[in-house]
């Protein structure tokens, strides 16, 4: 004979309150007490009641699911924002609906469709700043949304958690230029992309305004743009050091460029640091591993950051937005030295 399932009913009588209360506990409601919540989980637990998403969901008119748009959810720093999310979201009464987009064309559907209040209660943009025409579907969407790594200036309106990439960009390239080389090199992304991608960009100005700033001449051919990617990396990087100079250090917009950078070193014999001097950005666990200099930016944090004011809007909608800049810090290992 099957089991029956427990109710709330059941909760309630034995916790001694109503079945009204045993909801509000488990919603996190703070019109509950903290002794009468506790009492009210200690029996949930017990019972190893499961709330009816269903029932709550026609009992609160709400879906009770959030999304997250994110590009390429595989890339180890989208990767790490997402568990800041997940993380963040564990003890919620939300589930979360994953977006991933890898075509342009699928970012405007994405902006026109999911922000609507019968598919969901809130949205999460990751790393995809809006252009100028996507402006007005996020702009009026009937839900509240976030931007994490990603920004737009006419959206004042939303919470904006991002990163002051020029900032760390030049960061890099003056930490090198303080160890003396003055041949850097830079790798990044297409500045021009369809997904309007800006922290590969605003790294690579950081990287101009160190070089203007300490009188170092700007070099093209120590300039690549390349789709993101180790392979490509690695092969920009080939292309550097088989210069007739070629440069002493190369910065890499990301971690994973810089692995790139680093297997065209190995390759071609060069010793890092000592031939070459390689940073990376992000401090993806493959940084650590590898024992690689990179500028370490809060991806986990900022999408716990971003959760947290996505709730704090859908308890009061009246929340002010918040325009918050996370801090990044250069973190030194082992693949950086004075210039031979």
């Amino acid at each position: 004979m099957a089991k029956k399932a427990v109710t709330i009913r059941d909760i309630a009588r034995i916790a001694g309150v109503s079945p009204g209360t045993v909801s509000r506990a488990i919603s996190g409601s703070p019109l509950v007490n903290v002794e009468t919540r506790r009492r009210v989980m200690q029996v949930v637990q017990a019972l190893n009641y499961v709330p009816n998403r269903v029932a709550q969901r026609l009992a609160t008119g709400k879906t009770l699911t959030l999304a997250v748009i994110v590009p390429f959810f595989t890339a180890p720093s989208v990767t790490e924002r997402l568990k800041g999310v997940v993380n963040a979201l564990a003890r919620s009464k939300y589930d979360l609906v994953i977006h991933n987009i890898e075509e342009p064309d699928q970012r405007a559907d994405c902006f026109r469709i999911v922000p609507r209040r019968d598919r969901v209660d809130g949205v999460l943009v990751i790393s995809i700043s809006p252009t100028d025409e996507e402006v007005p579907l996020l702009a009026e969407a009937s839900v509240p949304i976030v931007l994490i790594d990603a920004h737009h200036p006419a959206l004042r309106m939303l919470h904006q958690i991002t990163v002051d990439d020029v900032a760390g960009g030049q960061a890099v390239t003056e930490y090198l230029i303080s160890l003396g080389h003055t041949r850097i090199g830079f790798i990044g992304d297409p500045a021009d992309n369809p997904f309007n991608f800006t922290s590969s960009r605003d790294r690579a100005r950081g990287y101009r305004q160190a070089l203007e700033a300490a009188g170092i001449p700007y070099r093209p051919e120590y300039y690549a743009e390349r789709p993101h990617g180790r392979q490509q990396a690695r092969e920009a990087a080939l292309q550097m050091l088989t210069l007739p100079e070629r440069p002493t250090a190369i910065f890499a917009a990301s971690d994973v460029q810089a692995v790139g950078v680093l297997e065209a070193a190995r390759g071609l014999g060069l010793r890092v640091p000592q031939d070459l001097s390689v940073v990376g950005y992000d401090d993806v666990e493959i940084a650590e591993i590898l024992g690689l200099t990179t500028m370490r930016q809060m991806l986990f944090e900022s999408g716990q950051r971003g959760v947290e004011l996505l709730l704090k809007t859908l308890e009061n909608p009246e929340t002010q937005p918040v325009w918050e800049v996370l801090p990044t810090e250069l973190v030194v290992r082992d693949t950086t030295g004075p210039p031979p």
